[in-house]
C-alpha cells in the first residue's frame, strides 16, 4: 500500500512492487501484519514533511510483525523463522515483504497471536516512554491518562498500574468498557462533564496522549499538584514561567531495549494487547477515512 504523492486518503493505492531484497544486516520479513497509527495519516498528508520528509513513492506501515524468511549478509542473531517485531522508522510494513537492519527487531510475544503483536512497537514504546521515562511515575501516585481510548492510552492506562499508580482515566463512551478492562481505577466521560469539575482533587502526574487547544492545555495543567508533572506526546502543554508544575512534550524515539521488555510484560500477562479491529490490508485507505472521521478506537490491525 503506496502513497506516490501527499493528499487525502485517495493517494493510498495498492500495487505489484518487486519483492525486496535484504542487503547487508538486513533481514526479509513476511509481515504477518501492520498497524495503523494516527501519525500515518501526517505521514500522509505532508503535515510532517519539514521533520519526516517521505521519499516518494511511499509504502506505509511503521509497525511490523512478522517471520524472517531471508538473513542478509552479517546477521548472525536472528534466523530464518524466527517471528519478529519492531518499528520501522522508513515505512514499508504495509505490505506482504518487507526488510528491516537486524538490529531494530526483537523477538515477538509468544503469549499473543503474531499479527496482533503489530499493535505493540509505536504505541506500546510511546506509552513506555512516557511513563518510566519522562513521568518516573512510581507506586502510590495518582495519574491521570488524557486519552486512554486511544492506542497509547490504553497501555499507558497499564503500564501505570504496573508501576502501582491510581490510573484515573478520560475515554469517551465508545473506548470505557476497553479502559476498564485494561485496569483503569475511575473512567471520565469527557464528552459528558468538563475535566476540572469530574477530577476530585489534584493529581501527581497527566500523561496527554491527545491534541488539545490552549485553553484545554491551560486547563490541564491546572489539574496537577505543586511538583507534578505533565507529559505530552502531542502538543507542547505549556506552564507559566516560575510554575511549579514541569510540562514535557517529548517525541518517542525507537529503541529495542523497551521494545523488548514491553515484550516481556506481554508474555508474563502483566500487559494486554488490545485489539478493537483486525482488517485486510487492501482496507487502508478506509481505515484512514475512518480514523478521521473518528470512527475508530484502539488499535487496528491491518494483515496482507
Amino acid at each position: 500500500m503506496r502513497i506516490h504523492q501527499y493528499g487525502d486518503a485517495s493517494v493510498i493505492r495498492e500495487e505489484d512492487v518487486p519483492r525486496p531484497v535484504p542487503g547487508r544486516g538486513d533481514v526479509l520479513i513476511q509481515v504477518a501484519a501492520t498497524s495503523f497509527n494516527p501519525s500515518d495519516i501526517g505521514l500522509r498528508r505532508g503535515l510532517l514533511r519539514s521533520v519526516s520528509p517521505l521519499d516518494l513513492p511511499y509504502t506505509l506501515g511503521g509497525d511490523v510483525a512478522g517471520t524472517i524468511v531471508e538473513v542478509g549478509d552479517g546477521v548472525h542473531t536472528l534466523a530464518v523463522g524466527d517471528r519478529v517485531i519492531g518499528r520501522l522508522d522508513t515505512g514499508g510494513a504495509a505490505a506482504e515483504y518487507v526488510t528491516a537492519a537486524a538490529d531494530t527487531v526483537v523477538a515477538a510475544p509468544t503469549a499473543i497471536p503474531l499479527p496482533h503483536a503489530a499493535a505493540i512497537p509505536i504505541a506500546g514504546v510511546t506509552a513506555w516512554q512516557a511513563v518510566f521515562e519522562h513521568a518516573g511515575v512510581t507506586s502510590g501516585q495518582r495519574v491521570l491518562v488524557n486519552g486512554a481510548g486511544g492506542g497509547v492510552g490504553g497501555f499507558a492506562v497499564q503500564l501505570a498500574k504496573h508501576a502501582g499508580a491510581h490510573v484515573v482515566a478520560t475515554a469517551g463512551p465508545r473506548s470505557t468498557e476497553a479502559v476498564r478492562h485494561l485496569g483503569a481505577d475511575r473512567i471520565i466521560d469527557y464528552t459528558a462533564e468538563p475535566l476540572a469539575d469530574a477530577l476530585d482533587g489534584p493529581v501527581d502526574v497527566i500523561l496527554n496522549f491527545v491534541v488539545v487547544s490552549a485553553q484545554q492545555a491551560a486547563t490541564l495543567t491546572s489539574l496537577v499538584r505543586s511538583g507534578g508533572v505533565v507529559v505530552s506526546a502531542t502538543v507542547a502543554l505549556g506552564v507559566p514561567a516560575g510554575s511549579p508544575v514541569t510540562a514535557i512534550r517529548f517525541v518517542a524515539r525507537n529503541d529495542t531495549g523497551d521494545l523488548a521488555a514491553l515484550v516481556e510484560l506481554v508474555d508474563a500477562a502483566a500487559v494486554r494487547v488490545d485489539i478493537a479491529a483486525s482488517r485486510p490490508l487492501a482496507d487502508l485507505a478506509a481505515v484512514h477515512r475512518d480514523a478521521e472521521s473518528d470512527r475508530i478506537r484502539g488499535k487496528t490491525i491491518l494483515v496482507p
